[in-house]
């Protein structure tokens, strides 16, 4: 590689007759590629949504009402299931799915350590022990053969992430739950509206479990979802995100009395009626914000391909993803750690970040049960070299070329 100076940057001759003008990076002096700072992720609320919000303040109904259940039943028909129970956060489903399978003391559930930590919190929060298996090198989705290695006579559940909204290996990791005795819980907080092998995500494990975090597809402000085809998982679940308790207080009103037992340790899990307005308001506008999405990730993936040292995400043939994020991985041999690229990205004003430190790396978990690293190579390769880049279906078209631009300039910069 030859640098020709010049005035604004200078000029790089890579191999094969490349030829790469690059500017002063934004972090060293040089003019950003944009003039204010572009998030990873934003939520969309347009007047429909503050109508439905508006509407739900006006009509007698605040906390669980009319409007959770309207909310649940539609996104049970999205998703191909026949029961959805909403909560008030993707975190507090994720407890309730534990929950429902039955985890306690001595059981175990194997998940993988490239997720962000509530996955794993959620067998803590039931005296199970989290075991992680390592990941594919293509999706980064749990790989079917380590977690064949990992299964024990204590394993009671699966957890299995749709990493970035690709759905993991659904089929193979659902047949080694069921030869095993286990429950299949699927974590596809980043794939509403994702489809495998045909078939809607929410239809296929035991329990399917959404987020309606505002960065994600659809928000209720905070909230999640478990849809699931089991109708006792079903009543667990609803009794779960009420105290334990074996009825509700519309239940009771509908029979004209007052009496409620508990019957197991619940929490209040439950999601209001507000933010059910404003996710069946959002709900409506899915398809387009699905296909946004799509649009802007095949555009980065197209225009990615040419740049040196940086490896686009895989999609596997028989998959629809929904693209929650899109992660590119920094090729080995740039000159610099991952934390320059993103710092520099940042001057730009491209609101880069990361998904995820993996787990098992994190201080909680390497004090608790003694992690060291090295564990997991695969999730923790690619832990050290993601870099997530903004999407969102506000994005504009000239958003997209500024991060285009942005992520040329800088990876530019550091290639050796």
């Amino acid at each position: 590689m030859v640098r020709v100076a010049g005035e604004q940057g200078y000029t790089r001759r890579l191999s094969g007759g490349i030829r790469l003008v690059q500017q002063r990076l934004a972090i060293h002096g040089g003019a950003p590629v944009r003039p204010s700072l572009l998030p990873y992720g934003r939520h969309e609320i347009d007047d429909d949504d503050v109508l439905a919000v508006t509407e739900a303040l006006r009509s007698g109904w605040i906390t669980t009402g009319p409007r959770v259940a309207a909310f649940e039943s539609a996104v049970a028909d999205l998703a191909g299931a026949r029961h959805a129970v909403a909560f008030s956060s993707g975190t507090a489903a994720l407890h309730a799915a534990a929950f429902a399978a039955g985890l306690g003391p001595g059981d175990e559930a194997v998940t993988t350590p490239l997720t962000f930590c509530a996955t794993a919190n959620c067998v803590l929060y039931q005296g199970a022990t989290p075991v992680f298996a390592d990941v594919s090198p293509d999706t980064l989705n749990l790989d079917p053969d380590r977690l064949a290695e990992r299964l024990t006579s204590r394993t009671k559940a699966i957890l299995a992430v749709d990493f970035t909204g690709h759905p993991a290996d659904l089929d193979a990791i659902r047949d080694l739950a069921d030869r095993h005795g286990a429950v299949l819980i699927e974590d596809a907080c980043h794939a509403l509206g994702a489809r495998y092998r045909g078939r809607p995500v929410g239809s296929i494990s035991r329990m399917t479990v959404f987020s309606f975090h505002p960065v994600k597809h659809v928000t209720t402000g905070e909230g999640g979802m478990v849809t699931t085809d089991d109708p006792g998982l079903a009543g667990r679940l609803r009794t779960f995100r009420n105290h334990g308790l074996d009825s509700d207080a519309n239940q009771r009103e509908a029979r004209g009395q007052w009496r409620y037992d508990m019957v197991s340790l619940g929490y209040n899990y439950r999601l209001a009626d507000l933010g059910c307005a404003l996710g069946s308001s959002q709900l409506r506008k899915l398809p387009a914000n699905l296909a946004r999405r799509r649009r802007i990730a095949q555009r980065y993936t197209t225009a990615l391909a040419s740049i040196p040292g940086v490896r686009t995400p895989v999609v596997r043939a028989d998959v629809d993803p929904a693209w929650h994020l899109y992660v590119i991985r920094l090729e080995k041999g740039l000159r610099g750690r991952r934390d320059d690229v993103l710092a520099a990205l940042k001057a730009e004003n491209i609101g880069a970040n990361v998904h995820y430190e993996a787990v098992h790396r994190l201080r909680y978990y390497r004090e608790r049960f003694g992690y060291r690293g090295g564990e997991y190579p695969v999730a923790e390769d690619a832990s050290d070299h993601l870099v997530t880049l903004p999407l969102f279906p506000g994005l504009s078209d000239d958003d997209v070329s500024d991060v285009l631009a942005a992520v040329e300039k800088v990876v530019g910069h550091f290639l050796p």
